[in-house]
């Protein structure tokens, strides 16, 4: 079981707990969130199956015993859950501390290609997702993650939409060159017609060794393979299951 979905089987009753309890506060009427045939514990096992491996929820249908149909049951009542549940451990960017430095980077997180969903091509990734950005302390300790925007727009506005900077004024943080003009200790960009100056080339190394921090931090993240692989549930869907995963990963930093 932990090799399907990264948690222990105590630390799953400890989820379902969780979602038992989020779906009470929710309920409006006599009803359940989850397949009967499948019960809670075993529609939070194939959730968590399904956002760590991102597989296929016919594979999932065939190993534990069920339908298709009932697995994309389990899978869209729980998640939502999952994602209210865990809202309380995710850090704002009103939490990112005054009094540290944090290093902060944009990922894409992939999904496919909607007609409907106009703003997902990014032309640096050369394919369509949503944006995030994620801070980590410089020694490499996750520390927020933003809320997605539209793969086509640039780290800068998503992290200008954030606010994340309005709390940082007094350890800029890093970043890439992408971050320039926002007052963040960037690399210096190479001028038209001449080299970098020795001291110049010497602070980019250095910088861009620490850097390095945060692209270990999203490559942990990524290892909740529904965040690194094309999306294939409806967009609508989409931000809620980050949600829920985003939740996840700080509940075991907890």
């Amino acid at each position: 079981m932990y090799y399907t979905t990264g948690f222990r089987r105590d630390e799953i009753q400890d989820l379902v707990a969780i979602v038992y309890e989020q779906d009470q506060r929710d309920a409006t009427e006599a009803r359940l969130s989850w397949p009967p045939v499948l019960g809670l514990f075993w529609s939070v096992v194939i959730t968590l199956a399904y956002l760590r491996g991102n597989r296929v929820q016919w594979g999932l249908a065939e190993t534990y015993g069920v339908s298709q149909s009932t697995v994309s049951r389990a899978i869209a009542g729980v998640t939502p859950l999952l994602a209210q549940a865990l809202r309380s451990v995710v850090p704002t960017a009103e939490e990112l501390r005054a009094d540290r430095q944090y290093i902060i980077d944009g990922t894409l997180l992939p999904c496919w290609s909607w007609a409907a969903v106009p703003g997902l091509w990014s032309g640096k990734h050369r394919t369509t997702g949503v944006v995030v950005q994620v801070a980590a302390t410089l020694e490499g300790q996750l520390s927020w993650i933003s809320d997605p925007t539209p793969g086509s727009r640039h780290d800068l506005y998503c992290l200008d939409q954030s606010g994340a900077l309005d709390h940082l004024a007094t350890y800029p943080p890093i970043g890439d060159k992408g971050y320039i003009g926002r007052g963040m200790l960037t690399p210096f960009k190479k001028p038209p017609g001449r080299e970098l100056l020795d001291w110049q080339k010497t602070f980019n190394k250095s910088l861009n060794h620490t850097r390095a921090t945060i692209e270990r931090v999203i490559a942990h993240i990524k290892t909740w393979k529904v965040l690194h692989a094309d999306y294939r549930r409806p967009y609508a869907t989409f931000k809620t299951t980050i949600s829920a995963v985003i939740g996840l990963i700080f509940y075991t930093l907890t």
